[in-house]
């Protein structure tokens, strides 16, 4: 056992687990557990039966009979959502947060046209089985682009749109990232390590920050690279690289039609494909304070709030402040 200093230090940032004594996860986070029960919404998509995990929980507080769909981003899980579930329980609402197809919980298939698009109607789908007809939907990151794909597709459905941190703000592309294949994706992918997560989204994310809150979430992904589904996560993350590199959303902001409040946090550098890019190119993406005021004038009546301490992930970074922004948008 780590004697009492080392969990120490480990909770301080100060030292890091040996490789041998990380925790390795199966390919679908088996070993990991959620803080509630995981279901299944079992569906049959792209000629083979695939299954989508995700949570429901209902409200604990006084219920206010509404809904809020939580989809989570590329490096995060339903779960990441912990403390954001939490106060919108407690606030009445019923939450519901899935596992997109290829991430987490859920089946990761070796072959799977990956887009929003379908992604928006996986989940429409299993909104339906659960006999929500309108919901409220926060996308974080990666879950960002999703979001606004879901709302274009379904705004009947879509009460609100909020949209924390999203990527896809701009188009990387055109901006001058060099394209790659799937299969330079994937051998990227197959190098994953903690130490490399952590460095990334110390550096993109937290503006050089690090906080022991960070690190369940980073080894949680970490994790599903040390177990012997290594490859099957690897390469459904490297198609979903492909998917979000090749699939902006920023050219159709303005035609959103649901009420839409974006949350930004003034630190972010996120952008896909900075590390090839060249260097003028890598210095002037990912800038998060023009990319959210941008949008915000693009999307037809869009609020914005700005966090400006805070990074890529203000639901992790400060949980007590986002909650209460994201209450007061929800209650307008």
């Amino acid at each position: 056992m780590l004697g009492t200093r080392v969990v120490l230090l480990l909770a301080l940032g100060a030292v890091s687990l040996p490789a041998a004594a990380q925790p390795a996860y199966g390919p679908r986070l088996e070993g990991f557990d959620y803080p509630w029960p995981v279901q299944l919404h079992r569906f049959r998509s792209q000629g083979q039966d695939l299954e989508m995990a995700y949570l429901d929980v209902a409200p604990t507080g006084t219920p206010n009979g509404r809904s809020v769909v939580l989809l989570h981003g590329k490096n995060f899980c339903a779960a990441t959502w912990q403390d954001t579930i939490v106060a919108l329980a407690a606030a009445g609402y019923r939450v519901i947060a899935p596992d997109q197809i290829g991430f987490c919980k859920s089946s990761k298939p070796q072959a799977y046209q990956f887009s929003f698009a379908q992604l928006a109607d996986n989940t429409h789908a299993l909104l339906r089985t659960l006999g929500i007809s309108k919901a409220a939907v926060v996308g974080h990151s990666m879950g960002g682009m999703l979001a606004i794909r879901y709302a274009l597709l379904f705004p009947q459905d879509t009460a609100q749109l909020a949209l924390v941190d999203p990527i896809g703000l701009e188009d990387w592309k055109a901006e001058g990232v060099p394209w790659r294949s799937v299969d330079a994706w994937y051998a990227g992918e197959l190098k994953t390590t903690f130490d490399s997560i952590k460095q990334y989204q110390q550096q993109i994310y937290y503006g050089g920050q690090w906080k022991p809150e960070y690190e369940r979430w980073a080894r949680m992904q970490a994790g599903m690279y040390l177990g012997d589904g290594k490859a099957s996560v690897a390469w459904n993350q490297a198609l979903t690289y492909d998917m979000v590199f090749n699939q902006p959303v920023v050219y159709e902001l303005p035609k959103l039609a649901v009420p839409t409040t974006l949350f930004i946090g003034l630190k972010d550098r996120t952008a896909i494909g900075r590390d090839q890019a060249p260097p003028e190119v890598r210095q002037r993406i990912g800038d998060y304070p023009t990319l959210g005021r941008r949008a915000a004038q693009a999307i037809p009546g869009a609020k914005l709030v700005e966090f400006a301490d805070l990074g890529h992930s203000p639901q992790v970074q400060d949980p007590a402040r986002f909650n209460a922004a994201l209450l007061q948008s929800l209650a307008r």
